[in-house]
């Protein structure tokens, strides 16, 4: 159940496209987490912000054209294993290029892979750790809390 921020000049994405961006988002962190099948509870507590920031609030030191985009992801702990790391990392950068209609995009596109601390991910009151987020995986999809 990630969280995915998503910081980028206002004018990057063409405004219908937030729909696809995040949904694409979702899927492909879900599938570097291991998450084949998401039920309601991965579903409904999974997100994207998209952080459309004036013009004025992205500078570089090179081409003022040049435009960047952040992807910071975080997990909760040991969800993504160095394989599921590349594979996002790699994916999250096409899709971005993509939706935005410029491959040049990926060379500009930092994806930051952060992990909540051991029972620093708090969802419904709880703070889940390793052992609550392994009873979640044990129960059958659907019958976890909302």
């Amino acid at each position: 159940m990630p969280m995915i921020d998503v910081y980028a000049p206002d004018s990057l994405f063409p405004v219908h496209t937030a729909h696809i961006l995040s949904s694409e988002l979702i899927d492909a962190v879900l599938r570097a987490e291991g998450v084949a099948s998401p039920g309601s509870f991965h579903l409904n507590n999974t997100a994207v912000f998209l952080h459309r920031m004036p013009r004025a609030m992205e500078e570089t030191a090179g081409d003022e054209h040049a435009w960047k985009v952040r992807v910071q992801i975080l997990t909760p702990p040991g969800a993504l294993t160095r394989a599921g790391q590349i594979q996002v990392v790699k994916e999250v950068t096409e899709i971005v290029a993509r939706v935005c209609g410029d491959s040049s995009q990926s060379k500009r596109t930092w994806v930051l892979l952060t992990e909540a601390a051991e029972g620093g991910w708090g969802i419904a009151g709880t703070a889940y750790g390793k052992e609550e987020f392994a009873a979640l995986r044990r129960e059958p999809l659907g019958s976890q809390k909302k």
